[in-house]
């Protein structure tokens, strides 16, 4: 029994000194990882791309040059020529709008932009006064607006207000984006052709009501065209002939800038500035404004505006001769407007597209001038 109970324990040792011994995990003596907190890691800044810089990249040249056309609704063939030009936008006239009720010029306007692959500026001339393309029809308004004048006469800066209000809710109504008003010129004299569509009041005052119309029809969002830069003053009509200014620069700075300067703070990016005709012989003694670096640098650069400039209809006999091929739009685009006003846009559209192919008119010059465009249709809720 002692010798079995001596094996039985000498098997015990010779197993015990087999089994391996099991060492223990190594301790790191480095320094453990932070955990950054959720609120300690920096958010990912996402940069969205500009709706408009896409736009362009993405339009042709024959795109971009119709965009800078702010034309003459034509009498025919108005639907197809908005996609067949790419046009800015339409100007209906006192033809367009005669007899039509409410609903006949709202499903004409309505056919427009059903056409165009971007939504057009649908524009009038609803002044007041002599000058209503809209409430002179009767169907759509059963007086016709009074001249900022009588409105002024009569209820002062608080009726000019809210009849600039009514304007905007008839014309926004009917599909109208922008009225080319108000007129900030001056003019005190009777006997001055401008004088009727003006406020008849001096710089000072002229400016307060310009800057309270232009913050109103911004908050309608209904584009405005500040007129005539840089002052009509007393010139003749510029419809029938050329007008001559020979006042000096220091009277346009010290007078006639101070409502175009109101109007276009007031107006923000819902402002725009119309030039005249008007040979004004301190900023250019050989070319009308209109088609003028000089007078658009003095817009830019000493008034610092940056919206969309545009001229005054170039069908006028004050510019008829001043392109002796005819190109007038181009001396417009390369003076430095962004839109081009005429009646002879399926003339001018195709030279304006040649001069850019010989290089007489540079792509960045038409870029730069789309950009503009665009971005007051942005303003206008149009994009």
């Amino acid at each position: 029994m002692k010798r079995l109970l001596a094996l039985i324990l000498a098997a015990l040792f010779l197993c015990g000194c087999g089994k391996q011994e099991v060492q223990p995990p190594e301790v790191s003596t480095s320094t453990p990882a932070v955990v950054e907190k959720e609120e300690d890691i920096p958010p990912v800044e996402v940069i969205e791309p500009d709706p408009i810089e896409a736009l362009l990249e993405e339009m042709t040249l024959e795109e971009k040059v119709g965009q800078l056309f702010f034309v003459r609704c034509p009498g025919e063939n108005a639907v197809e020529d908005v996609s067949s030009y790419h046009l800015g936008g339409y100007i209906l006239f006192g033809r367009d709008t005669k007899e039509k009720t409410a609903n006949d010029l709202i499903q004409t306007i309505a056919s427009y932009q059903s056409a165009a692959k971007i939504p057009l500026l649908i524009g009038v001339d609803e002044e007041g006064g002599t000058v209503v393309r809209v409430s002179s029809n009767p169907h759509l308004r059963s007086s016709k607006f009074q001249s900022p004048q009588k409105v002024c006469s009569n209820g002062g800066m608080e009726g000019l207000v809210a009849d600039t209000a009514e304007k905007d809710r008839l014309l926004s109504a009917l599909g109208f984006n922008v009225n080319l008003a108000p007129v900030a010129d001056l003019s005190t004299n009777p006997n001055d052709f401008i004088y009727e569509r003006t406020f008849g009041q001096d710089a000072e005052t002229t400016a307060e009501l310009v800057e309270a119309l232009a913050a109103q029809m911004r908050q309608d969002s209904m584009g405005s065209a500040l007129k005539h830069f840089p002052g009509y003053g007393n010139n003749v009509d510029t419809h029938t002939g050329i007008a001559v200014d020979t006042r000096p620069l220091e009277q346009f700075r010290q007078e006639d800038f101070l409502p175009f300067r109101s109007g276009m703070a007031a107006g923000g990016d819902t402002a725009s500035v119309l030039v005249s005709h008007n040979i004004v012989e301190c900023m250019d003694a050989q070319l009308p404004a209109s088609l003028s670096p000089a007078v658009h640098e003095i817009l830019r650069e000493e008034l610092g505006f940056t919206g969309v400039i545009m001229t005054d209809d170039l069908a006028m006999d004050a510019v008829s001769a001043y392109a002796g091929d005819g190109s007038v739009a181009v001396m417009a685009l390369a003076a430095g407007n962004d839109l081009v006003l005429t009646t002879d846009y399926r003339t001018q559209i195709p030279k304006v597209i040649e001069a850019v192919h010989c290089g007489e008119l540079d792509e960045e010059t038409i870029d730069a001038a789309c950009r503009n465009v665009l971005e007051w249709k942005q303003a206008l809720g149009l994009i």
